[in-house]
């Protein structure tokens, strides 16, 4: 196999590992200020079971969730799951990297004084037009390097959809490299993740600096 032949076979592996990085961000960021909102929830047993979720969550591999969530369904309802594995893969991503977002927002909305929140209610803001206009503007500047740091981990984390054997880059880099007994395949998929982190680093950095309207 030539090195060209073998680079678009990575390539057309690659292009699955940004559909599953995209819809995953797309879907897990809106989703973690839901389960904020849980977790900060005044009736205790939503509050709580919420915290048991995200505990969960981050307490336990996403290799191992990714593995529940597709294979569940069978074991359970005996459900046939032989088009389920993209959607099992979506969901599992999605919802592991929402527990990590919840937490990284609730740092930055608890960390915005509780005086903003008076100020608003004397000036005649309701609770909702409080949270959109003054305070989720700032929770977004503070939270950005955080988000930053898990959108960079779920680039990599991509990769760990091999463990359902869906056929991503890292996949075909496996199967390229058993065929031909060489490593080249390993080592270009490793430069593939590190240019697409790069690129995701630069363009979190600008977003970063937009938001940085004080500077």
């Amino acid at each position: 196999m030539s090195i060209q032949t073998m680079l678009m076979q990575l390539l057309g592996g690659f292009g699955q590992t940004v559909i599953i990085f995209l819809l995953t961000l797309v879907i897990s960021l809106p989703l973690g200020m839901l389960v904020y909102f849980g977790r900060a929830s005044r009736l205790k047993p939503v509050s709580a079971l919420v915290k048991v979720y995200i505990s969960i969550m981050r307490g336990t591999p996403l290799m191992l969730q990714l593995l529940l969530w597709y294979f569940g369904p069978f074991y359970l309802w005996g459900a046939n799951i032989g088009g389920y594995k993209f959607t099992a893969i979506i969901i599992g991503c999605s919802v592991n990297y929402a527990a990590y977002f919840a937490e990284i927002y609730r740092s930055g909305i608890e960390s915005i004084p509780k005086g903003q929140y008076e100020a608003a209610q004397l000036l005649g803001y309701s609770k909702a037009q409080t949270f959109i206009h003054i305070i989720l503007p700032q929770v977004i500047k503070i939270v950005m390097p955080s988000v930053t740091n898990e959108v960079i981990t779920l680039v990599k984390d991509t990769s760990l959809v091999y463990s359902v054997s869906y056929v991503e880059m890292l996949a075909v880099a496996k199967q390229i490299s058993a065929a031909q007994t060489t490593i080249f395949p390993l080592v270009a998929a490793g430069v593939f993740y590190y240019i697409f982190n790069v690129i995701v680093a630069f363009l979190m950095e600008r977003i970063e600096k937009r938001l940085n309207y004080y500077h």
